[in-house]
């Protein structure tokens, strides 16, 4: 399980973290369109232990307040991105690659929760 912060204040969040947990922070550069710019990652000891980034005005096409989107691994994203609709819930970023790291989608379950899933890529 991977989890991701997606806030509107990086430094801020980085601020109370870092103070509250001892994390640390290293950037991590982006491809050319494959996201919102430059991804933090959080850093517990020596392992990496989740994301951030920051939330754009209309986040995934919806006004959002800051939150923690938490990644579940899945066998095959796309086969379970299939499920999605005829269980109730609703695909909000249809599967995508992220180039060396694996494929994902987000999606929100009938009470309208948010989780994305994802399949790391071998040797990830």
């Amino acid at each position: 399980m991977w989890n991701e912060l997606v806030t509107s204040d990086r430094d801020a969040c980085r601020e109370f973290y870092g103070a509250l947990l001892g994390w640390t922070t290293k950037e991590m550069p982006m491809p050319e369109g494959a996201g919102p710019g430059a991804y933090t990652i959080w850093v517990a000891g020596n392992t990496d232990a989740g994301g951030m980034f920051k939330l754009d005005e209309n986040h995934m096409g919806e006004k959002m307040p800051s939150h923690w989107m938490a990644y579940v691994s899945v066998a095959d994203v796309d086969a379970t991105a299939a499920k999605v609709e005829n269980l109730g819930g609703q695909i909000r970023v249809p599967p995508r690659d992220i180039p060396g790291v694996g494929r994902f989608c987000v999606i929100t379950d009938p009470t309208g929760a948010w989780v994305s899933l994802m399949t790391m890529a071998e040797g990830t």
